[in-house]
């Protein structure tokens, strides 16, 4: 799969954002290593420390599925932005590996970065 048709798919899972509150709509499309693809989209709760940012939800429906070897994660936004993961959701996929991330502005291709370019020093145990 190529990262144009990831960001494709990022946009289809926008439609599915439940947001409210900020009326920001974020789509993912998670690229695994074996070659499937989770989609996301954030989940906004009135209590906003509740809601959950859309890659976290298309990383968890991998994790359980299985999946632990990512790939890449492509982003799409409701605003003519750029839009990168927030640095909860960085350091969450920092988990699983220097991945990477495909960014996008209305739908088409803007930048592909590596994950621990965005998050140099992520927080680990060891």
């Amino acid at each position: 799969m190529n990262y144009q048709e990831l960001i494709d798919l990022a946009n289809e899972a926008k439609k599915h954002s439940y947001c409210p509150y900020s009326k920001f709509s974020v789509g993912v499309a998670l690229l695994t290593k074996s070659g499937k693809v989770y989609l996301g989209a954030n989940i906004e709760n009135s209590s906003y420390g509740a809601t959950i940012c859309a890659e976290r939800v298309a990383c968890v429906k991998a994790i359980y599925d299985g999946e632990k070897e990512l790939s890449a994660i492509a982003l799409a936004c409701n605003e003519d932005v750029v839009c990168y993961p927030c640095g909860i959701c960085r350091q969450f996929l920092s988990e699983f590996g220097n991945i990477d991330v495909v960014l996008s502005k209305n739908g088409i291709l803007v930048d592909v970065v590596k994950l621990f370019d965005l998050l140099p020093h992520p927080f680990e145990l060891n």
